[in-house]
């Protein structure tokens, strides 16, 4: 068997393996199949202010796209670690609402700097392509099809991934997600007994429900496996302040481990350096925030 059959039967087998360790989920509402990330920045955040995008360079580790076998398809994903045998801890990065673009990618860039095996999974890939897409409106469309039940699946495919790959390690699991990621990273932290941490950049609280997402952050304070540090902006016009405080007080009466930062004069989207919502001062302080986070609580780069 030639060298590249043997890889392609390797990966094969890895798909395979992976896949039957998911659970069975029918995912009937499927209207699309993004297969591939597309590169650069999501259409509907044009023009990038090229003056504050920051790029992370791929040196010193490997940075790539990769395909995940979950309960029914692959989906596509990016995949940052540092060179080496590992295995690292496992950060799972959870997209922006516009999609895993340069920023996501980037992102995950930074924590393969510090030592750590990123995993940022297309979490649309079923429903469509929302970086095509320049109307928020039109994005919002595709994402209200998205459900809560298969979001928490393809995380957990997403872990089973690094794992099997031999480079994670998934007892030093955390989390991180921005805008409509830092809400599913506080239901993550419900989900999966293994995170370790969590970090939820201004994701949203309270709010309506319906049939596919049908809980909450605040709704399941109860129900959180792992410590939480949210990092939320004082003038965030669609995150009041008060339902963070909310979150607070839920946190703080279900005796969990909550911590939750509120920067003065910040808005939504304040770590998005590519964006005119960038704000270095508490992008760069919930950064150190988040690293101090994850060591304190175990997930760490040895």
């Amino acid at each position: 068997m030639s060298r590249d059959s043997s890889e392609a039967a390797h990966d094969i087998n890895f798909a395979s393996d992976l896949r039957s360790l998911m659970p069975r989920v029918d995912f009937s509402r499927r209207q699309a199949l993004v297969t591939t990330l597309a590169t650069g920045f999501a259409l509907a955040t044009q023009p990038v202010s090229a003056q504050t995008a920051i790029t992370t360079s791929t040196d010193g580790i490997d940075a790539g796209e990769v395909q995940i076998p979950t309960a029914d398809v692959d989906i596509p994903a990016y995949r940052a670690m540092p060179l080496g045998a590992g295995p690292f801890p496992i950060v799972l990065v959870v997209q922006e609402i516009f999609g895993v673009h340069e920023h996501i990618k980037d992102v995950c860039r930074r924590f393969a700097k510090a030592g750590y095996m990123a995993v940022a999974p297309q979490m649309y890939a079923r429903q469509g392509d929302v970086l095509k897409l320049s109307k928020i409106d039109e994005i919002r469309a595709i994402v209200a099809k998205v459900p809560d039940a298969q979001v928490m699946s393809d995380l957990d495919a997403a872990v089973a991934f690094a794992e099997l790959s031999g480079k994670g390690d998934a007892t030093r699991l955390g989390i991180t997600g921005f805008c409509w990621g830092g809400r599913i990273t506080w239901l993550y932290a419900t989900h999966n007994a293994k995170v370790k941490a969590s970090v939820a950049w201004y994701g949203r609280l309270t709010g309506e429900t319906n049939a596919l997402t049908p809980k909450n952050p605040v709704d399941v304070a109860a129900d959180l496996k792992a410590p939480v540090l949210g990092l939320y902006g004082g003038d965030d016009q669609g995150i009041p302040v008060d339902t963070v405080e909310q979150m607070r007080t839920a946190c703080k009466a279900a005796g969990k481990t909550c911590e939750i930062v509120v920067y003065p004069g910040a808005p939504h989207a304040f770590h998005a350096d590519y964006r005119p919502s960038y704000r270095a001062e508490p992008a760069k302080d919930g950064w150190a925030k988040l690293l101090a986070w994850f060591k304190q609580n175990g997930v760490s780069a040895k």
